[in-house]
């Protein structure tokens, strides 16, 4: 979800706004350019203790502050992460593909965009990409769009789109609140996360489909997901051990962002029931944080690591790109 950029376009609003088919104004979205180098600048968890490395259940690797002049570049909103490549989706449907060298290094940037989606390309809204997860036998990808309230599903790579379909389940769901965070599990389900739609009170509409959300015979089962007090969902990932791993964010006026970790156990999951988990780590100043978006799971050396990285808006002067590796100690739990 992006938060500040509306305003800081003010003055130049009318310029890039236009006329939709259906009779909305929607603003013309930011395409990457050419590929070209991204710096990443190391960083410390605590640029006021370098030596800290623990926050929560959480120990920390490594960070990086991620840059480069294309003015679509950021404002990643989601990512998937392998042993050769980090591939970061942001809210326009644009990516960025990283190469992985040894020790961590950030190699060789691609950039793209999705092959297609709901509606016409030139419109932010018709790829307002919120969340991407991918079947690790295959290599399928899906990806969430929220203002749509769409789930596509694209072949690896995102070479092609081969599915779309907007579940009648989401059709309600807030337009600028659909898909916020999905996860495949390994069961073949896929839970999907709105950050509102018609909720008890302190809750968010949630789905768990029985398969591909895509597949017009998919079924969803409905429930409600409790985040920490004050705060929005905006990823979520599968651990190793089935449970699901979420991502949130809090805005204020300072700390400006707040971010927290909590791990929820789909066999909690009943139809209309309330959902809820257990947080194990908070990100705020002095820690390196910012407008934490994107979510990712690995293993290494039989450790789980956590990568998060955030949205920066597209270049909002006070926000920046970053992103966090992490073991989760004693498997979070």
């Amino acid at each position: 979800m992006r938060l500040f950029k509306p305003l800081l376009l003010l003055p130049v609003l009318p310029f890039m706004l236009m006329l939709s088919g259906d009779g909305e104004t929607s603003m013309v979205r930011q395409v990457l350019g050419p590929s070209s180098a991204v710096s990443a600048i190391p960083i410390p968890l605590d640029a006021s203790d370098p030596k800290r490395v623990r926050v929560g259940r959480l120990h920390y690797l490594k960070g990086w502050r991620l840059e480069n002049p294309d003015p679509a570049f950021g404002s990643f909103s989601s990512m998937l992460v392998s042993d050769e490549a980090l591939l970061l989706l942001n809210d326009a449907g644009g990516y960025v593909r990283l190469a992985r060298g040894p020790g961590d290094t950030i190699g060789a940037a691609k950039f793209g965009d999705l092959p297609d989606g709901p509606g016409d390309p030139y419109l932010k809204r018709n790829r307002d990409s919120e969340s991407m997860t991918v079947d690790p036998r295959t290599g399928a990808i899906w990806v969430g769009f929220e203002s749509r309230n769409a789930i596509w599903r694209y072949a690896p790579g995102l070479a092609r789109a081969e599915a779309g379909r907007r579940p009648p389940e989401m059709r309600k769901w807030p337009g600028n609140a659909g898909a916020e965070a999905m996860a495949r599990l390994s069961s073949g389900r896929f839970l999907v996360l709105s950050e509102g739609g018609k909720a008890p009170p302190g809750a968010d509409a949630a789905l768990l489909f029985d398969r591909d959300p895509t597949d017009p015979a998919a079924k969803a089962t409905r429930f409600y997901y409790r985040p920490p007090s004050g705060f929005r969902v905006t990823d979520a990932a599968e651990l190793p051990d089935g449970r699901v791993l979420v991502l949130h964010r809090r805005l204020g006026v300072w700390p400006l962002f707040t971010a927290k970790l909590s791990i929820l156990d789909p066999k909690t999951i009943e139809r209309d029931g309330l959902a809820s988990d257990e947080e194990i780590a908070t990100l705020a100043p002095p820690l390196a944080v910012d407008n934490m978006e994107a979510l990712a799971i690995t293993r290494e050396e039989g450790r789980i690591i956590v990568w998060i990285a955030s949205d920066d808006n597209f270049g909002t002067p006070f926000q920046k790109s970053l992103l966090l590796k992490f073991v989760l100690e004693d498997g979070g739990r």
